[in-house]
Order: C-alpha cells, then structure tokens, then sequence
C-alpha cells in the first residue's frame, strides 16, 4: 500500500529541508536536523556519530545502565563502538526524552525488539516525526517490520511518514570516516529523497528509493548468506576445506538463491544490484566485522548455536531471518536448498562441512 503525505505532515518534515537550497557557489545549505537515535548498540551508535560530526542534533537512547554511563561520563560507547568518541550526543534512558524536540526517530533496533519499542513509543510520537528503520530482519509473524509498523501506526489512525535505511555499512568503518553508501527507501519516493539529502554527510552517502519492500529482503537475506559464508572461515581453522575458492561459491549460491526468491515475496529485481543487495551482501559475507559472518564462523568451528549465540556479544540477525525466509517459503510452496541447508545445520542435524558441500552443490 503506497502512502500519499497529507500537506500538514509534509511541511512538518519538509521545513527541515528548506536549507537545501544551493548556496551561491553551488553548495547545498544543509539545515541542521534534531534526531533520536533509538538503540546505541554497534550500528546505532556509529551513525549517531556521523550525524554529530556533521553538526546535526543527536539523542540517543539506551535500556543498558553501563551504555547510557558510559557515553554520559566518558562520552564513548566502551561496550559496543569503542575508540570512537560519542561527545555531544545526549543519551537517556527514558525513550520519551529522547523523542521531544527531535523530529527524526531513527530505529536502531533489533529486529527480534523492534515492534516492542514502537508500541511503547506511539503514544508519544507527533504528526511531524518521521521515522527511519534501520533493522536488517523480519518481524514476528512473517511480516516486514515496515508492514508491522505500517499495521500499528493505522490502528492508532496516525500517519507519520516511514523509511528504511539498508546498505553496506559496517559500523566500525563508517564511524572512522572511511565513505560509505546506503539505501533509503520509502513507498513516498518524496520522503526517501528529503531524508537522504537532509541525513547524507561528506562520508556517508545516502541514495533516495521507493522499494522498501525490496530493501527490507534483500537486509534481512543477506544475513543468512553472511551466516553462511562465515561457515567457511570455521572450517579453515580446524583444516583444508575452508577458503576463497569455497566462500565464493557459497556466496554464489545464497545470491543466486535471493535472486530467485525475494522478487516472489515482493522485491524489484533491481533491487538485488544495488547498495541494499549485492553491495550489503559482499560486505556482510566478507568484512571480518560482520556479525552475522562471525556468528557463522563459530558454529564452522565446531561450537553448537547454542555455545556460539552464548559469545556474540551482538546480535545476528542471521540465524532468526533463516528461520523465517523458510517458513515464508514453505507457505508459499518455494524451493530454496540453500536456506534449507542452513537451517539443517542450525538445527544441528548435519556438520557444518556437510552443509557446504550441499551449497556448494547449487552454484
């Protein structure tokens, strides 16, 4: 369902934007934006970083007593962005705080949380806030999260705006400056394009779509293949088998095997070629950054999902997304090997070598 602004709501939001006018050199004048960031884990906390550095005004909120102390005392997040300072960033624990003044919510969350702090929050939300999901997952009940949170705004008979924001965006790289590009995508192409020139900075390039459908798959996908690709990186420490010859062909496989069904569930082809497929999914599948690709390494290595899920000190989306894309398939009466492999493993029915030997066995 496309959503079409009333002109309250886009005047609200657009008065942001009215900077972004062209100086007389033939700069942009960007106008100064109040955000609240929900959520300052790894990823939360580096794009509230990128926003302060641009001189934007950031709040943050946390539910971990030694996070909300940490960036409050020593303004750094020790625990999950350390080395980078967070000053300046106004941190809370009460998430009604961090809402007033702001008008751009961003949720930095969990996907397995997401819809729990949404609930919370609707009662304070006002017409003019916009909000800007940045979780890479599915939501309970087989749904994207921005259908849920569609669903829960239209109970309330309240209309604010609603983005996604997916990419390749490892967060200790891009709170280091080094340049990085993501996708923001909303059903009002209108509200894509503000929030992409209002939140861009020198080094995080934001580019304007309209599949968040599209968008929100191809995040959550490329956790399950990132999972995947880490299972080769397990078994290189404990043999021969693992290295770049196999993780390409696993990467071939899961990105032939999304190619296939994502459009089915309701992605633009298109979609799988830009920074919110293939660029999300190289990135996720080969940065030794990556959560989901660091999860899968673990379980390569022998250790059960149990023990591995016991060491992440972040969360991997992966594991709960490879759950879900196997039950929307089997719904649908799609076949998808590459998934079902995975899922055989985490149900700790193969070892991981046989597992990628049966992906290996589709590229």
């Amino acid at each position: 369902m496309y959503r079409v602004l009333s002109k309250s709501h886009k005047l609200a939001f657009y008065r942001r934007a009215q900077g972004n006018s062209l100086k007389g050199d033939g700069e942009p004048q960007v106008t100064m934006a109040h955000i609240a960031v929900l959520g300052l884990g790894n990823w939360g906390s580096a794009i509230a970083r990128l926003w302060l550095l641009d001189g934007h005004k950031v709040k943050g909120w946390t539910v971990e007593q030694e996070v909300y102390e940490s960036i409050t005392m020593e303004g750094m997040n020790h625990k999950y962005l350390p080395d980078h300072s967070l000053e300046g960033l106004e941190a809370t624990m009460h998430a009604e705080e961090a809402l007033e003044g702001s008008e751009i919510i961003v949720l930095a969350l969990p996907s397995s949380v997401i819809l729990n702090v949404v609930e919370d929050i609707i009662e304070h939300l006002r017409p003019g806030h916009v909000l800007l999901d940045l979780a890479k997952g599915l939501a309970p009940g087989k749904r994207l999260i921005s259908e849920a949170i569609h669903q829960m705004l239209d109970e309330k008979n309240m209309h604010n705006p609603l983005a996604v924001l997916t990419g390749p965006t490892i967060a200790p790289e891009a709170a280091a400056g080094v340049m990085t590009t993501a996708l923001v995508a909303s059903e009002d192409m209108s509200v894509a394009e503000r929030l992409a020139s209002t939140l861009t900075t020198p080094t995080f390039i934001l580019h304007a779509a309209s599949d968040p459908v599209g968008a929100e798959l191809w995040g959550a996908f490329k956790n399950v293949v990132a999972l995947a690709c880490g299972l080769v990186d397990g078994l290189k420490q404990n043999g021969s088998l693992g290295g770049d010859n196999l993780k390409a062909a696993i990467f071939n496989a899961g990105f032939r095997e999304g190619c296939i069904l994502l459009p089915q569930l309701g992605a633009r082809a298109e979609v799988a070629f830009g920074p919110a497929g293939l660029g999300d999914l190289y990135v996720t599948a080969t940065s030794p950054h990556g959560r989901n690709r660091r999860m899968g390494e673990k379980l390569g290595s022998g250790l059960t999902l149990e023990q591995a899920l016991e060491e992440m000190v972040m969360v991997a989306e992966g594991v709960r997304a490879a759950r879900m894309f196997r039950d929307r398939a089997i719904d649908m009466g799609i076949e998808i090997p590459f998934v079902k492999a995975l899922n055989t493993l985490l149900d700790d029915h193969i070892s991981a070598e046989e597992c990628c030997r049966r992906m290996v066995a589709l590229s």
